[in-house]
């Protein structure tokens, strides 16, 4: 038994799970997670609501773009609908000054996932006229969202998994690298962006399961409260995958592309306390 527990502890340490843990805890994954559902439902949100208004497609507004991406249907997603789902006026009622501001406020939001990628990959902060950069992405965000609305009713089954697997992968590969200004090469990405996906993909199986009743149910019990509830759950998974997901890629740098550099710190500490 001794022997099984020691050879279980081996092979736990020559994965590096521990290491990920404590990477995990000092990025405060949970507490940022929560800061980004914070910021997407208060800074992202409008600003998609008032794209998907303007939508010349008529494909329902901002509603279904939520429900496809929590793998809603049937009468959850009508519940959804329901509640958030705003008039056509947004537009024409939207100035300005509220388009600059959502505008602005969702640079503050690609801002944050900046600092959260360059925490994990342990680089200083950019200079603040990358905000371009943040710009860009949001830009690119929402036209990757918008594909995603519009083929699911064009796509069905293995073709649109197919094509939502590749888009993924390649827009949170291309983010990793475009927010960090090219300072982490592709090759090194690639494995976060690939976590990133898998990960999404468990999350929407999981809200199919489990946040589509909850809806449901908590529309019965606490209105539209309850469901902005759920809603806000599902955006701290996903803040949590979009992070933790670039934490493997990390991980996976550190501990099975070149093992040595994991070995360094602990090294380190062995040389700071003799």
């Amino acid at each position: 038994m001794k022997r099984h527990v020691r050879r279980l502890g081996h092979g736990w340490h020559r994965l590096g799970v521990g290491s990920l843990l404590r990477q995990g805890r000092r990025l405060e994954l949970m507490h940022r997670a929560m800061g980004f559902a914070t910021l997407a439902l208060v800074t992202l949100a409008p600003l998609l609501i008032v794209v998907a208004a303007a939508d010349p497609l008529r494909r329902g507004g901002f509603a279904p773009w939520l429900a496809d991406g929590m793998g809603l249907s049937g009468r959850s997603a009508r519940v959804l609908t329901e509640i958030v789902s705003p008039s056509r006026e947004v537009v024409s009622s939207t100035s300005v000054w509220s388009g600059l501001a959502l505008a602005v406020f969702g640079v503050s939001f690609a801002a944050s996932v900046q600092n959260g990628y360059e925490r994990i990959w342990c680089l200083g902060p950019g200079p603040w006229h990358r905000i371009w950069r943040q710009a860009t992405w949001m830009c690119v965000l929402t036209a990757y969202l918008y594909q995603e609305v519009q083929t699911r009713t064009a796509l069905h089954g293995t073709a649109r998994v197919a094509l939502t697997t590749v888009t993924g992968v390649l827009f949170f590969w291309w983010g990793q690298r475009f927010l960090l200004g090219g300072q982490v090469t592709w090759l090194k990405l690639l494995p976060g962006a690939l976590a990133t996906m898998i990960g999404l993909g468990g999350l929407r199986a999981f809200s199919h399961f489990v946040f589509a009743p909850l809806i449901v149910t908590n529309a019965i019990s606490y209105g539209a409260v309850g469901t902005v509830l759920i809603v806000e759950s599902w955006l701290i998974g996903v803040g949590f995958v979009v992070y933790g997901g670039a934490l493997v890629g990390k991980w996976f740098d550190d501990h099975h592309r070149d093992p040595r550099r994991a070995e360094e710190p602990s090294g380190a500490a062995r040389e700071g306390a003799s």
